[in-house]
């Protein structure tokens, strides 16, 4: 999947100490926000309690929308979810996440899915991967947002809307991030976390978007059962499915461990406390002497709590229920080693968030107001001091509740916007952040002084020296005309950089002077330019001269040039020099291009334009 890693180490101190900052300066911005929530609610309290006492004297009744409490299983969903998308963000703070997500999660949970959803992918992990400072920064307090979004407004309107977003997000994440949870994958089980985690998330931000009085009844708690029960019987037939390699444990030393073995000696090597690691080796120890009996038993058990769960009759769905929650909490200790371990994990994987929804079934089932003798239930929500309309100024000044949830939904949606504001526009920005080069080569050193003189001939046979090229901005490097490794990529590098200059291009002069000084002749230049599709770039220059003409350059630009051992290519020194219209050398890069892949090609190329903007600038 091109364009997915930048091929730097995930510690590197750059991205690491920029991503850090990033996250310092919007923290900022996400506590004046709380502040000004803390302001406003203030005021309104003030007003509210004037009005209170303006009630006192009969001016003013007092209204209130809510004449019970928020349904148990509602707020299960909505405070347990909320925490978990605020515990999902802080994962995202993780310092291995800007150059670690896109290789370790992305690119793997796409991997051997078909070719159609690794080119879905390939659009969210090039995105990562040009921006990796303000994409996971944006993944940060976005969820943080949509937690405390669930968290503080408990009912009404913004409740819902909160359920909404929620679930929104949560289908961004399971397409984008989970690969659709990579149920188009095959050898995948319920024990490894199918159908993905977030769409556990997704489910429930639909149940709380959902209107309150939809809990008035064992109806939807019903529905909810029977879905996760249909749910549970197909992953038991899948889990049992001949060939998969879940019945197999391992023979023998010599023969390849069973597909539940070989994942939890995987997950046992993932930095983590001892005695967990422990736990989860022992497991796999276990599992690869009894394959086939571990097998048979997730298989029943699945079908067993799937077929309780069906029934959605109180207590055998309680059998369900209990035996669900040990299952999950089994398979997530010894299976899913907790979900987050290991640096980028990004949340606790599927196990909790699919308890969380059919405990909040169960709840709902068992939880639902008794019906009257006359059969009908008592809606949940209804208004319970007026029975004629109330206006917005009404409620805001009459209820605080209704006013803390409005004024806290208002702030979680700054803080999600503090995310996806930066968000929109690194998808939209095709152009890889600076930041990259910068870790491969650091930043540009800047001078200003009068750059070497030179006069030499291009590919076409024409003399071109740096006075001739006086009046326009020259961006400078020095390239192999045979080279296969480095100096292809550098070239590409200055025709990424010509083409993000747009007009700007015209005062502007791209050079490279030869460094091979066995192959000095013009039709090498041509073919090097034909290879490296730069023949129809009209301010390219590739240029060449005798022997000694080329050893004044390199020594006048302090350009090493030496022949590597046994006859290999021609090792030099790899600088680019942005000289201004004046032939000043305004600007220094180390062209060393590193890992060479297309999100650093293209950092490389706005960090090498962005230094040609500022000596025209300067002019």
């Amino acid at each position: 999947m091109p364009g997915m890693s930048t091929g730097l180490s995930t510690n590197n101190p750059s991205v690491v100490s920029a991503f850090q900052s990033t996250l310092l300066h919007q923290g900022l911005v996400v506590l004046l926000i709380l502040a000004l929530v803390a302001a406003a609610w203030n005021i309104l309290r003030s007003v509210q309690l004037r009005q209170a006492r303006a009630a006192a004297d009969g001016t003013f009744v007092a209204r209130s929308r809510y004449s019970s409490p928020e349904p148990v299983p509602r707020r299960l969903l909505r405070i347990s979810f909320g925490i978990i998308w605020i515990f999902d963000g802080l994962l995202q703070a993780q310092a291995s996440m800007p150059l670690g997500m896109a290789p370790q999660v992305i690119e793997p949970a796409a991997a051997s899915s078909p070719s159609w959803v690794q080119h879905l992918d390939n659009a969210m992990a090039t995105t990562w991967s040009y921006h990796p400072i303000s994409a996971p920064a944006a993944a940060v307090w976005i969820q943080v947002g949509l937690g405390v979004w669930l968290v503080a407004a408990s009912r009404g309107t913004w409740s819902r809307l909160g359920g909404v977003a929620s679930a929104g997000w949560g289908v961004v994440v399971w397409i984008f991030g989970e690969a659709f949870g990579q149920v188009f994958a095959p050898g995948q089980s319920w024990m490894f976390g199918l159908p993905g985690a977030v769409l556990f998330y997704c489910a429930a931000g639909v149940l709380i978007a959902l209107p309150e009085t939809s809990w008035a009844t064992p109806t939807l708690g019903r529905w909810i059962l029977r879905v996760i029960g249909l749910f549970w019987l197909g992953m038991a037939l899948l889990q049992a499915w001949p060939g998969r390699g879940f019945w197999q444990g391992q023979l023998t030393s010599h023969t390849s461990p069973g597909s539940l073995t070989s994942m939890v000696q995987q997950m046992a090597t993932t930095p983590q406390p001892h005695l967990l690691a422990s736990w989860v080796a022992a497991f796999a120890r276990f599992d690869a002497a009894h394959g086939w009996g571990v097998n048979l038993f997730v298989v029943v058990a699945l079908a067993g709590v799937g077929v309780l769960f069906i029934t959605a009759r109180p207590r055998p769905a309680l059998v369900g229920v209990v035996a669900g929650l040990v299952l999950c909490l089994a398979d997530w200790v010894l299976v899913e080693d907790l979900g987050f371990m290991g640096g980028v994990g990004t949340d606790p994987n599927s196990m909790i968030p699919m308890a969380l929804v059919f405990v909040a079934g169960y709840l709902a089932l068992t939880r639902a107001p008794a019906p009257t003798e006359d059969g009908r239930v008592v809606p949940i929500q209804a208004t319970a001091a007026s029975t004629g309309p109330v206006s917005l100024r009404e409620k805001v000044l009459a209820d605080p509740t209704y006013t803390f949830r409005s004024v806290a939904a208002l702030g979680a949606i700054g803080i999600v916007l503090v995310g996806a504001v930066p968000m929109s526009f690194a998808t939209l920005n095709p152009r890889a952040d600076p930041i990259l080069a910068q870790a491969v080569d650091g930043t540009p050193g800047t001078f200003d002084h009068p750059a070497p003189a030179f006069s030499l001939v291009d590919q076409n046979g024409k003399v071109v020296s740096l006075a001739s090229l006086r009046g326009k901005t020259v961006a400078l490097t020095f390239l192999d005309d045979v080279c296969t490794t480095d100096c292809p990529v550098i070239a590409q590098e200055f025709r990424i950089a010509d083409g993000y200059l747009g007009g700007a291009s015209r005062r502007v002069e791209m050079v490279a002077i030869n460094a091979n000084p066995r192959f000095i002749t013009p039709d090498y230049l041509t073919a090097f330019d034909n290879q490296e599709g730069l023949e129809n770039l009209s301010n390219w220059k590739y240029l060449t001269g005798s022997l000694q003409q080329l050893r004044h350059v390199w020594a006048s630009y302090g350009e090493a040039v030496v022949s590597l051992p046994a006859g290999a290519m021609i090792g030099h020194s790899e600088f680019a020099y942005v000289i201004d219209a004046s032939g000043n050398t305004r600007f220094i890069l180390d062209t060393d291009p590193g890992p060479a892949t297309e999100a650093t090609k293209s950092s490389f190329s706005v960090m090498l334009a962005s230094s040609i903007e500022s000596a025209l600038r300067d002019k």
